[in-house]
Parts: structure tokens; sequence; C-alpha cells
């Protein structure tokens, strides 16, 4: 996760990061703990395959005829909930397919804050009317992220195959603000939607977002399917980085913040921004990216797990191949800690590993490498290039 804002209006932000660290007993806000430290990860939990669109970059091809019968019950996931408590886990995020329709998702909310647990939601926005805005308030969710994939109906109703959804995303998001949960736009970037960022940003703004979320495609689920024919160029990416970058700057971090997910060399596009210009937080940025030692948090400082209680290393590392085992099994307080196991091995020790143009990167330290999924979906090799590196021998940074 590439916090734009953070980094670019960081004044203080090193020195609170630096203090939650020194007092890991203490709760950590929300927007540090990216630089917290912590060995105990963000938890991506998808509480169901079920959703009411069937969206073309899916990364876990939901829709709705997805079956539900083997979902964890009630009970596994209120004792799943337990588990993450006991370990101090600090923020679990309810995903799909769509969150709202597990019939349960208020109980488990209510639950989990009890225990001490931020709980924040990842929706498309369909399901939100001012009831179900102040339900998810009462539950104490703190954050909704809702996912706009276009500034037009046109564009957004294509992605979600939904004649319809775009009135009613945008609409889901007054219902929350006006409920007072505070919510934020996602967009996942492509080459059907590039042209809209802009307007897409603005139209966040007036609706009184306060995060703006921009995801890459990676080939998973769905995605997969429409990566090659989705998937922006270098040239496309760099656009859109120095857009994000331009609002980031003239926006007060107070009103939105701007982060980019899924390409963690992204960091050296903003580094590179801030020096360019002679930014007075330029020092501190480094510092804040210098303390994740190294890009991708999945495996690590993030966690994923399945409607069926598989755990993964992140959301879109959801097969086989990455599977490290079930909470039914064993108890994700267990699974986690077991770094003998092969795949939590490779993504923990994947600095050490790594080959390739990666390795004699002079910028290695900074992203780690990218994104291991599309590394090994696009070029057969876990420790090889992220395909998506936009960074060439062209790119400079002091």
């Amino acid at each position: 996760m590439n916090r734009i804002t953070q980094c670019l209006h960081g004044h203080g932000t090193v020195s609170a990061m630096m203090k939650h660290r020194q007092t890991p007993s203490d709760p950590v806000p929300s927007k540090y703990l990216a630089f917290s430290g912590m060995p105990r990860p963000v938890v991506f939990w998808n509480l169901t395959e079920r959703c009411n669109l069937s969206c073309t970059h899916c990364y876990s091809r939901s829709g709705p005829d997805c079956r539900t019968e083997s979902e964890l019950t009630t009970s596994e996931a209120l004792g799943f909930i337990d588990d993450l408590a006991s370990m101090g886990v600090p923020l679990v995020l309810f995903s799909g397919g769509e969150p709202l329709l597990r019939h349960d998702v208020w109980e488990l909310a209510e639950y989990g804050v009890a225990k001490g647990i931020k709980i924040a939601l990842s929706t498309n926005g369909t399901l939100i009317t001012s009831k179900i805005a102040a339900k998810i308030r009462k539950s104490g969710i703190e954050y909704a992220g809702i996912s706009l994939d276009g500034a037009t109906a046109a564009t957004h109703d294509r992605f979600r195959g939904m004649q319809g959804a775009f009135n009613r995303s945008v609409a889901a998001i007054t219902h929350c603000h006006d409920a007072g949960v505070r919510c934020g736009v996602r967009v996942t970037l492509t080459r059907e939607n590039f042209g809209e960022l802009g307007d897409l940003i603005d139209l966040a703004m007036s609706l009184g977002a306060s995060r703006f979320c921009l995801y890459w495609l990676v080939p998973s689920g769905r995605g997969s399917e429409s990566y090659s024919r989705m998937q922006l160029g270098n040239k496309e990416v760099t656009e859109a980085l120095n857009l994000l970058y331009r609002k980031a700057e003239e926006t007060d971090p107070d009103t939105m913040e701007f982060l980019t997910v899924d390409s963690p060399q992204d960091s050296i596009h903003l580094l590179q921004s801030m020096e360019r210009d002679g930014s007075p937080d330029l020092d501190d940025a480094r510092d804040l990216l210098t303390s994740l030692n190294g890009g991708c948090s999945a495996g690590n400082r993030v966690a994923n797990v399945d409607p069926l209680g598989n755990v993964y290393p992140c959301q879109f590392a959801r097969s086989r191949d990455f599977f490290i085992g079930n909470i039914r099994d064993r108890p994700f307080s267990a699974l986690w800690a077991d770094s003998s196991h092969p795949v939590l091995a490779l993504f923990r020790e994947k600095p050490l590993r790594i080959k390739g143009e990666c390795r004699e990167c002079r910028y290695f330290g900074i992203c780690g490498g990218g994104c291991r999924v599309r590394a090994y979906r696009e070029e057969g090799d876990f420790l090889e290039k992220d395909p998506f590196c936009f960074i060439n021998e062209n790119t400079t940074l002091q």
C-alpha cells in the first residue's frame, strides 16, 4: 500500500509512528497501522462468495450463483474472531463477494468491535440505503470502502454488469456520510476507465469521501481472464501516478487521503516526485517507506481468509499454490505463527530469494520486488520480476 498523502504531508507522522512502535501495547490509530511494525496482520476476510454483481475484474469470481452452504457458520466465525482478538490483530476488513449479503454481518461486526478489533467494510455499495448506513454505524464498523469503476454510469455499470449500479453506489456514499460513517472510493484502474480517473477523483471529493484508493489489476479470479486485455502499460501507469500526486499535493490531508494498492514500486515514483519538487517531507517519506522493509505486506502484515476458512498470504493469492491451511483444522493464530510453513517462508523470505532484474535494481530495498502474485502468474516464477513494474534504466532517484 503506497500512502501518497501520508508521505507527501508527513509532518509529525514519523514521530507518531515511532511512538507507537516503542509502546506496542497501546492501540494503534488506523492511519498508522501500515507503519506500526507490529507482527500481527491486518486480516482481509471474505465473508461470502455470494454477490449481487458479476464484475469483469473480480479477484474471487464472486456472483449471485455462488454456493454458500460450506461457508463458516456463525459459531465458527465468532470463534475465529476470538482467536484474532487473542493474538491482538488490529484490523479486520469484511469483504466478499458482497459482505452485506452475509446474514450475520452485523453480529460479527459488533462482536469484533466488542473484542477490541477495528472493523472496516469493502462493498460495492449497491445495497446501502439510509437504513443500512445506520446499521453500519450502529455495528461499530468505522470505515466503508465503496467501489466506483468510472465517473459515469455507462462505464461503471458496464464493469459491474448491472444497470443502475453507479447511481446506487454514489447514493451509498451519501447515505454513509449522512449516517456519520467514514467512507472512501475504491477504483481498479484499467484501459477501460483510465480516461475517467481525474473526473472520478473530483466526484469522490464532491461526495465527501475521505479516501481515494486506486487498485491495479492483478491476475486473480475473473481478473485473470481479462488481465491481458485490460492491464495498463507503463505510460498510462506513470500518467495516473502523476495525477494522483498532483491531487494529493493540492488537497488538504484532512479532507482526502490518496493511496495505491498492489504495486509497491509506486513508492519510487512518489519519492522521485517529492525530490524533484524539493519537498520538505522527503526525508520523512523515505523513513516511512524504509520502515516497511521492502514493499509488499502479503504473508507478513496482511493475511486473507476466505469464506470456507482457508488462509492465504493476501486476497490476490487465493490459489492452491499459496494455501496455508484452514482455520477449521488449526487456529489462525497457530497457522500464522508457523514460519516453517513453505508458503509463509516463501513470502517472508522473498527479499533474500528474489532474483532477476529486481535483484539487481537499485530500488529493490524500497519496493521489495513488487507484487509476487503477478510475477508468479505472468512470469511463471514467484521469484522473478513483477511484469507490471514501470522502473527502467532511465529512472533516477538520488
